[in-house]
């Protein structure tokens, strides 16, 4: 796939990529898709063993999902189609809605996740409705809407599920189908909202990506379907789109320098889906079109510079290459092209705003920045001089206070960024083994964190941000069952408390940690893990060092007064970034000292630190001297 030649670098200062950039990848995706297609099309199976639900579903998912490519291709083209996308489809639904076909779908009332899919088909229908619909035939029309018609009134998770039953509903709605209670799921999704445009996906304290490409992505999608004339559509209207304007400008913060995404939340797989807010703000008018398409063309450049698609033109279920343990159970081969919803931008035409305008730098290609986002509790830093975006995590967990399950490296560990990977596999996965504050019992086990109390999240007047969490250290021994990517319930053993204060201030965080015993919870040993550090080779420096993706990241920990160390923890294959994955740590030599406060610094930057901040105490306050000479006093909460 060449994709250089159309670079324009007076339009897109920042990333060289144009509409054609995004054109030929989609064009790219989808002629490689019809290689791994059934005869009927109905079917897209990539290779590549079967996901979790079988090949019936992953046949499914690789129609749905390349789909919604296609739908945003000829949208944007107004109906020109010189791919013949549309036939190629059409002939494929027909097959899949037809009961009598053996290349068949799953149904809605056969299996939830064609719940999923079919939210796909709907959009994709609604979309292309004067070249794709309107020419069907009669009885594949009517087979469409027996296919879809179950969805109404079914079953679905109390999560960002619900928007597909509304999409498939209120397509139906516009054909004649079945009467949809599409007043009842509007509700429900009203309990998803937080602070400043964010919403949650459910009642635990779950943020992640599905936030922006999908709890952000499908209620203005909405209010299109039900059309202008809809009282509930109108009337919803501006709440979602002043929710989406506030949100954007926290997410534009949350992408680094290189175009990378967080990587944090389950389904990273999905890659450039990641850019689907960006394209929802342009489509609705919210937000600079400049910094959306840099955005999102960054999001996107940044994983088709570093192998997705593959060389065969696949998207493997995978990070940057394929790397199989990032999946969850729910994964199979055609999964990872919901990265599909990232192409939205395609479906506005060509001379729209957010094509033509020049791009705008990022925040963090503006200068350094720390910010504060209430309703995931994160300290977010930038750095300008390497463009790591990092986030300190005081409020998401995948959970409510107070449970005792196991801790999800993708939810509730206290640090994440944009340029490492928790550790998701091989020998150090499933335990508390980077970015982490724990305790050890006596098999040497470490606690969890999952269910902590967050207990402050503030910006101070000298712009370092401070936040606090809470929570009883527990061990966990997980029930059997399907991983989600969040935590597990199982037997409990709880521990002592545990108490962390963060102060971030650019690449540095000051870390303050007390742990609170009872005579019948005694402590144990104290451990501090730092920034995991992708790296070619296992090393034991004190300063960790690593150079990937062609720069070089440091990771330093300094240990305060009466802790140990640092060490360096060597995890192979543990993360998608890098052969291996480097952790500095620190910890007490025995138990805990109850109620003693235990400082600690930690590094990550593209540049070697040339002095770590300092920590001294006053009584209960923590004074904190920073490098640039600034000083924050830091009362223990």
């Amino acid at each position: 796939m060449r994709l250089r030649e159309f670079d324009d670098w007076t339009l897109s200062p920042y990333t060289g990529w144009t509409r054609d950039h995004w054109a030929a990848l989609a064009d790219h995706l989808l002629l490689t898709a019809r290689r791994h297609a059934s005869p009927s099309n109905a079917r897209v199976s990539f290779p590549g063993p079967p996901g979790g639900y079988g090949p019936d579903v992953d046949g499914l998912e690789g129609f749905a999902r390349t789909f919604l490519a296609a739908g945003f291709r000829v949208a944007g083209e107004d109906g020109r189609d010189p791919l013949g996308l549309m036939d190629w489809y059409a002939r494929g639904l027909a097959a899949g809605v037809d009961p009598k076909s053996p290349d068949r779908w799953v149904r809605v009332d056969e299996h939830d996740q064609a719940k999923v899919e079919a939210a796909s088909i709907a959009l994709v229908l609604h979309l292309t409705r004067p070249w794709l619909w309107d020419r069907l035939d009669p009885v594949v029309r009517e087979q469409v809407v027996d296919y879809l018609a179950p969805a109404v009134g079914s079953a679905y998770p109390p999560i960002n599920w619900v928007w597909f039953q509304l999409v498939v509903e209120q397509f139906l709605a516009s054909v004649g189908g079945p009467c949809p209670d599409i007043p009842a799921g509007l509700a429900l999704t009203d309990g998803f909202v937080r602070e400043d445009g964010w919403y949650a996906d459910g009642a635990e304290r779950a943020y992640d990506h599905y936030v922006g490409w999908a709890l952000h992505f499908y209620p203005l999608l909405w209010c299109e379907m039900a059309g202008p004339a809809d009282p509930a559509a109108d009337a919803r209207r501006p709440g979602y789109l002043l929710r989406l304007e506030r949100y954007l400008r926290d997410a534009v913060h949350l992408v680094g320098g290189d175009g990378s995404p967080l990587v944090q939340g389950r389904s990273l797989t999905y890659r450039f889906a990641a850019a689907a807010p960006f394209w929802m703000g342009a489509r609705a008018g919210v937000g600079d079109p400049g910094l959306l398409r840099r955005t999102a063309s960054g999001i996107v450049r940044h994983f088709a510079e570093r192998g997705a698609p593959d060389e065969d033109g696949i998207l493997t279920l995978g990070w940057h290459g394929p790397w199989r343990p990032i999946a969850q159970s729910y994964s199979g081969p055609g999964s990872p092209y919901w990265a599909a919803k990232g192409l939205f931008g395609l479906a506005l035409p060509a001379d729209h705003p957010v094509w033509t305008a020049v791009e705008e730098p990022l925040p963090v290609e503006s200068g350094d920045f720390q910010l504060a986002v209430r309703a995931p509790g994160w300290l977010v830093a930038g750095t300008r001089s390497d463009g790591v975006v990092r986030v300190v995590n005081h409020g998401t967990d995948h959970a409510r206070p107070g449970a005792h399950r196991s801790e999800p490296a993708l939810y509730a560990r206290l640090g994440y960024s944009t340029a490492t990977s928790p550790i998701l596999a091989g020998g150090f996965a499933g335990q508390p083994s980077d970015q982490s504050v724990t305790v050890l019992d006596e098999d040497g086990a470490a606690a969890h964190r999952t269910g902590f109390e967050t207990l402050l999240l503030e910006r101070l007047p000298s712009g370092t941000l401070v936040g606090a969490s809470r929570w009883q250290a527990h061990w966990v021994r997980p029930e059997e069952g399907p991983d989600h990517g969040h935590g597990l319930p199982g037997r409990v053993r709880l521990g002592p408390w545990i108490d962390v204060v963060s102060a971030v201030r650019g690449g540095w965080e000051v870390r303050l940690v007390r742990v609170t015993t009872s005579p019948l919870i005694p402590s144990g040993p104290l451990r501090l893990h730092g920034w995991p550090l992708p790296a070619l080779e296992p090393s034991g420096e004190l300063t960790v060092r690593a150079a990937t993706g062609g720069r070089t990241l440091h990771s330093r920990l300094v240990a305060g007064p009466g802790l140990a160390g640092p060490g360096v923890l060597s995890a192979e294959d543990a993360t998608p970034l890098a052969p291996w994955t480097l952790v500095p740590y620190c910890g007490t030599d025995g138990p805990a000292d109850p109620g003693a406060w235990y400082d600690a610094a930690l590094y990550l930057g593209g540049e070697a630190p040339a002095a770590p901040p300092t920590v001294s105490w006053t009584g209960v306050t923590a004074v904190v001297t920073w490098p640039d000479t600034t000083v924050d006093a830091l009362p223990a909460p």
